[in-house]
């Protein structure tokens, strides 16, 4: 994933762009990475890690009845974190992340390694469903790895 990083990274500082994300099931995994090289201040806004649904609802103001008719881990909760998130930060970009990284808590609508991955600008968002395998750590890292190339290809 370290090039990856280091890709994004670079795109960021010569673009002068900046990004924001709010993260449920990767639990603040992608703020580390996007901060893990030299400078990333020059691009890094705000993190915040909205892990149960009362912080998603005051934090970021996602509906309470939208997470009780459609689920925390929909498409429209994860375009409504990048989208808000990327407002309360004024950032250019703005990620959400929400899933389930199991092993438990899946079902079969939604079973374990359902992820949605959306990134916010100010003229549009895209939200991605995912299937991942694997470990809780594998699935988590699978996210991460998903927002770095969504964001790398919006920067191209």
């Amino acid at each position: 994933m370290q090039p990856l990083i280091r890709q994004v990274h670079t795109r960021l500082l010569l673009k002068e762009k900046t990004v924001a994300v709010a993260e449920s099931c990767t639990g603040g995994m992608l703020a580390c990475r996007l901060t893990s090289l030299p400078d990333s201040s020059g691009y890094f806004v705000l993190g915040v890690v909205v892990y149960s649904n009362r912080s998603k609802s005051s934090l970021l103001n996602i509906p309470s009845s939208l997470i009780s008719s459609r689920g925390a881990v929909s498409r429209e909760v994860a375009s409504m974190l990048s989208d808000h998130v990327r407002k309360l930060a004024h950032a250019d970009f703005g990620i959400g992340i929400t899933g389930i990284a199991g092993p438990g808590g899946g079902s079969k609508q939604k079973p374990v390694g359902t992820v949605f991955v959306s990134l916010s600008t100010s003229s549009r968002t895209v939200v991605k469903r995912c299937f991942f395998k694997g470990s809780r750590s594998a699935i988590r890292e699978q996210a991460v790895r998903q927002a770095l190339t969504m964001l790398d290809r919006s920067l191209r």
